[in-house]
């Protein structure tokens, strides 16, 4: 398939040195920027080719390339993908669990992120993965990808609650706020994480839903959203995710953390108003009660 350059459009309301100026001054990275010179016809002023260096007058179409990076060219694989909304910008998935978001050894080929790929390789010959809210394996729902690079910078107010269900009862909100640490031994990652007073800031609100004798039913928002924020954050305060093996126990109720990004909401700055998108409870979260 030839590539198509898409373009997104700017009317430019003042005089500009250069296009450089706008570019930084409408939040544009230096990293997109850079990419932007690798190929002549990735910037036009009034529909004739341009650079960076080029000068913006008033009243100028500035048209800049969506998508400058390289093609993402991971292993594609062929997945189902339960499509909750799409437009030429975005694309909401609900990701089941069992299923790794991104390529790694184990699921090199069987992911998300494949699947992803494959599923945009004709809409888009030059398409460039970015998810904007990566989930655990095991951690199904919402997952959002940004289909070119300037949706993606232009994405506001994103707004995500998870529902869990937790060992104990929970029966009134909590804030849980105690800093995540992430251990390195021989500059390596260990995969499980430790609350330390040296660790980064993590803050998650707890909002009760249901219980029963044993197990709650919560909702929860997360700030700054750490790896494996609400699984530390629960196993701290006696109450680890039903089903967690690595801070909590195995269960004989579900085979997997009991998890999801239920809702998740964002102002979208083309069509200019918030959405709100919210997918029901899984079939085995619901059995546990």
């Amino acid at each position: 398939m030839e590539n198509i350059i898409n373009y997104t459009n700017y009317k430019i309301e003042k005089d500009y040195q250069n296009v450089y100026y706008f570019l930084k001054e409408n939040n544009f990275s230096e990293n997109f920027i850079t990419n932007l010179r690798k190929k002549e016809g990735y910037i036009l002023i009034n529909n004739h080719i341009a650079n960076t260096k080029s000068k913006l007058t008033t009243g100028d179409i500035l048209s800049i390339c969506n998508n400058p990076n390289s093609k993402t060219t991971i292993m594609q694989c062929i997945i189902p993908l339960d499509v909750v909304f799409e437009d030429e910008y975005y694309l909401l998935i609900n990701k089941p669990s069992g299923l790794s978001t991104m390529p790694n050894k184990s699921h090199y080929s069987n992911n998300l992120a494949g699947a992803i790929c494959h599923y945009m390789k004709e809409k888009d010959s030059n398409f460039v993965l970015r998810i904007i809210n990566r989930l655990d394996k095991d951690t199904s729902g919402l997952v959002l990808v940004a289909k070119n690079s300037i949706a993606q910078k232009d994405l506001k107010e994103l707004d995500k609650t998870y529902f869990a269900i937790c060992e104990g009862i929970i029966n009134k909100n909590l804030i849980i706020d105690k800093p995540i640490l992430t251990i390195n031994t021989n500059n390596i990652n260990q995969h499980k994480r430790i609350i330390d007073k040296d660790g980064k800031p993590a803050t998650t609100f707890v909002t009760p839903i249901k219980h029963n004798d044993k197990l709650s039913l919560i909702s929860l928002k997360l700030i700054h959203g750490r790896t494996h924020q609400i699984r530390l954050h629960l196993s701290s305060i006696n109450h680890p995710l039903l089903g967690d093996c690595l801070y909590g126990k195995p269960s004989n109720l579900i085979s997997h953390t009991a998890l999801v990004c239920k809702e998740i909401s964002f102002y979208h700055p083309y069509l200019k108003r918030k959405l709100h998108f919210t997918v029901p409870l899984p079939e085995d979260l619901k059995k546990c009660f």
